[in-house]
């Protein structure tokens, strides 16, 4: 258990202060940079920093959750699904920094507050925590369909990102179902959807 501890310190630590790292390539990386206003390129950063926060959040949230379950094809597949959110990090780090813009400061206190939610959830079985992977995928999903609406349409590199994210997101969707995952009640949704508004407007802005 210390073991555990102090490694989940440690990736606290890379997860919110160092760099992320990525094995695929950054999707639109050969893309021409547009032509952006000075106000297009800040509203895409502000996009591009409340995704960040999103995967600062999911890597919390998948290592509550793997830190608290027993079983073992369930950690394994939260870790895979770790890694690609780690490379989305990566990815949205870099465009956030091509576009002139900083990530949040309040990352500390989204990964706490995500860890804490992961480790409740795995507390209530395999099903329930599974269907809350499944179900918080979903709503990133559809956050991030809201932000290909909202880019600027010539800004084809952070669009790019955000596709293959979305992407990835839809199949740890599918994965958590496949594993198990149980519906959620309708207000526990609710309530997820309303927090998740919470994070993605103050993140916007701080």
């Amino acid at each position: 258990m210390l073991d555990q501890l102090i490694v989940g310190f440690d990736r606290a630590l890379r997860t919110v202060f160092a760099n992320a790292s990525t094995v695929r390539p950054v999707p639109g990386d050969s893309l021409p940079e547009a032509e952006l206003s000075d106000e297009e390129r800040g509203h895409a950063a502000s996009l591009m920093r409340v995704n960040h926060c999103g995967e600062i959040c999911a890597q919390a949230l998948y290592q509550g959750q793997a830190m608290m379950s027993n079983d073992a094809g369930i950690k394994r597949a939260l870790e895979r699904a770790a890694q690609e959110e780690t490379e989305h990090l990566a990815w949205t780090e870099r465009r956030i920094a091509e576009l002139g813009g900083r990530k949040s400061l309040l990352n500390p206190f989204w990964y706490c507050g995500s860890l804490a939610i992961g480790v409740i959830a795995a507390r209530f079985g395999d099903g329930v925590n599974l269907g809350f992977l499944a179900e918080t995928e979903r709503q990133v999903e559809s956050h991030l369909k809201s932000h290909l609406d909202r880019l600027p349409p010539q800004d084809l590199r952070s669009r790019e990102i955000v596709i293959q994210m979305k992407e990835d997101e839809a199949a740890h969707a599918d994965t958590a179902v496949r594993l198990g995952a149980v519906d959620l009640p309708a207000p526990v949704k609710a309530a997820m959807k309303a927090s998740s508004k919470v994070m993605t407007g103050l993140a916007y802005w701080v």
